[in-house]
């Protein structure tokens, strides 16, 4: 890990870890706090003003966002104002996040459709789509707002347009991969949490005399569950990477689908480690694991990246695909 990546980590697990302690707290007050580091900015060139950092980046804060099960959409606000760039459109003022679902028209620079599922789309000044091979940017104050949550609760609001302005740009980049990319940094963080809450809590439940993490079958739940975690980041990882050399959306999508099995398989060992006690609201368990149920679902559930990667494998052929994976392995 370079020093620069060492820094930016250092600095969002003691900020992210402050903001968590206070789960009740309302996302108008803890924004700010978060808004001023930066993070928004981190994809952006030093010569726009921005921190000048790498997809690998990007997978390092996002991945403490979910290790800490933070309530703000930090990972959004960095692709949205990354994309805008990309567009050649000017950075937006205040809160702008990403919609993962668009449905519309555009016409005449206006836009007249929905934005289904937008990550904090009400609390938002703006929101940054793709449609029909352009970049949009709305200002959700045009918009009529439908209130929708994730599992956890989180905002996931419908957007409503109706002839609203916007600002346009041909643009070809995939910002639902981008989002995927985001959740698969998320629940590579919350499995990792998961699983060290699941070892200390094992070592300190004590049954039939000696600590739990003693018995077989507990220590064999958590090996899975350890292999679970490590394939999330080590998929992330090598995705990030990708991104980096330019082309991710193979990488992106392998990672997706791989984060979206361990999520499963990681909730439910996390569970059946800490029994009953797992299953309440007072212990802090279910903040990791109902966002895994939730991230696991957006930007593309199992079956939705399934049917990509399996096309894009198919379509390889029998000797293509080792070569194919050679090349892009080499690239990155």
């Amino acid at each position: 890990m370079s020093e620069s990546r060492t820094l930016l980590s250092d600095t969002a697990d003691r900020l992210f870890a402050d903001v968590a302690a206070n789960p009740d707290a309302a996302f108008a007050e803890t924004w700010p706090a978060i808004a001023e580091a930066g993070f928004e900015s981190l994809l952006l060139s030093e010569e726009r003003g921005g921190f000048g950092g790498d997809w690998g980046d990007l997978f390092a804060v996002a991945r403490l966002a979910g290790a800490h099960a933070l309530a703000a959409p930090v990972g959004e606000a960095a692709v949205a104002a990354w994309a805008l760039a990309q567009a050649g459109l000017t950075p937006s003022e205040g809160l702008a996040t990403i919609a993962p679902v668009v449905d519309g028209r555009l016409a005449d620079g206006r836009f007249t459709g929905s934005l289904r599922g937008t990550p904090w789309g009400g609390a938002a000044e703006t929101v940054v789509a793709t449609h029909a091979g352009s970049l949009l940017r709305l200002r959700t104050a045009d918009a009529h707002v439908q209130a929708g949550h994730s599992p956890v609760g989180e905002p996931r609001d419908g957007l409503i347009f109706e002839a609203a302005a916007v600002e346009a740009a041909p643009c070809d980049i995939d910002l639902f991969a981008c989002g995927a990319f985001l959740r698969t940094a998320q629940i590579a963080g919350a499995l990792d949490a998961a699983l060290e809450a699941s070892i200390v809590y094992a070592n300190e439940r004590v049954q039939f005399g000696k600590p739990i993490s003693k018995f077989q079958t507990v220590q064999q739940s958590l090996a899975v569950f350890a292999i679970e975690a490590a394939a999330v980041n080590s998929a992330g990882q090598a995705a990030a990477r990708a991104a980096d050399a330019g082309d991710a959306g193979f990488e992106f999508a392998a990672a997706k689908l791989r984060a979206n099995a361990a999520a499963g398989q990681g909730a439910a060992l996390a569970h059946q480690v800490h029994g009953a006690i797992g299953f309440t609201h007072e212990y802090p368990l279910h903040r990791l694991t109902r966002r895994l149920a939730g991230w696991r679902s957006e930007f593309g559930g199992d079956r939705f990246w399934a049917q990509r990667l399996g096309c894009r494998v198919a379509g390889l052929g029998p000797e293509g695909l080792w070569p194919e994976l050679a090349r892009r392995s080499d690239a990155a």
